[in-house]
């Protein structure tokens, strides 16, 4: 299941229904489980643990170390979880000492010239089209869609089931469940397409409608929305998911509608 002229390290942990094709590097301290495919002229570097049936498609570069001129080459790693596709010159850095780890989860697909940077953490069944850029430091929840040219700025979180419209950039947090849009980015609305998609209910979707009105829409500023939605909001897991995010955002949350 390994071509002859790929290059593998003896210190490198492959199962035995890896395939790896040709001109494939793999260098030590490596883990690679049961089912992935490797394509031609990928580059796998040291800390890479690859997770089961994922596929890796040529030009990408895992695990590289990290464009941070304050890493020192500490033992740090990147998790690829079970399942996830990653395209064509992918590149991914392995995280600095902040975090010790680059974490992509299971069931992504990570499309063609993506950057994922040093320090990001990545959720389950995200989509990133191409060409989209995370800086160091991201935190993105579960089934996340960035369309292509999305560019983020680091230290930024980016909650569950969001969906960021193509070319925008991501200089704020942006809370779950919503789409963001326009220049500066700002709330176009909730992600009601990719919920229903997923089964959430009708009616945990108007509720989170409704909350997000309350901040983003009716002119109130965030201190003021969030008193609201405490107060007149029954507590729920959603209603606290989108409470615990604005209020634990360092970076401070993107714009409301009409740029409020």
């Amino acid at each position: 299941m390994i071509q002859p002229l790929a290059y593998i390290h003896p210190q490198a942990k492959i199962a035995d229904t890896v395939v790896i094709e040709p001109f494939v590097t793999i260098h030590k301290n490596v883990e690679i489980g049961e089912g992935t495919w490797i394509g031609s002229n990928v580059t796998i570097m040291e800390g890479a643990r690859i997770g089961k049936n994922c596929r890796i498609f040529p030009g990408a570069v895992i695990s590289a170390i990290p464009q941070d001129l304050k890493f020192k080459g500490e033992n740090t790693v990147t998790i690829i979880g079970d399942n996830t596709t990653i395209r064509e010159c992918v590149t991914i850095n392995r995280g600095t000492q902040d975090r010790w780890k680059t974490e992509i989860g299971r069931n992504c697909l990570i499309m063609a010239y993506c950057h994922v940077a040093h320090d990001c953490v990545i959720g389950d069944y995200c989509i990133f089209s191409n060409n989209t850029t995370l800086a160091g430091h991201i935190t993105v929840g579960d089934y996340v869609v960035l369309a292509g040219m999305v560019a983020i700025h680091q230290f930024c979180k980016i909650g569950s089931h969001a969906f960021i419209t193509g070319g925008s950039l991501v200089r704020k947090d942006v809370p779950p469940y919503i789409k963001a849009a326009r220049e500066p980015l700002s709330y176009a609305g909730i992600n009601s397409v990719g919920l229903r998609r997923r089964g959430i209910s009708d009616e945990k979707i108007n509720e989170i409608q409704d909350i997000y009105r309350v901040l983003f829409v009716k002119n109130n500023n965030v201190t003021k929305a969030m008193n609201i939605i405490e107060t007149d909001f029954k507590p729920t897991e959603v209603r606290d998911e989108i409470l615990n995010f604005v209020q634990g955002s360092q970076r401070g949350i993107m714009k409301g509608f009409g740029g409020n």
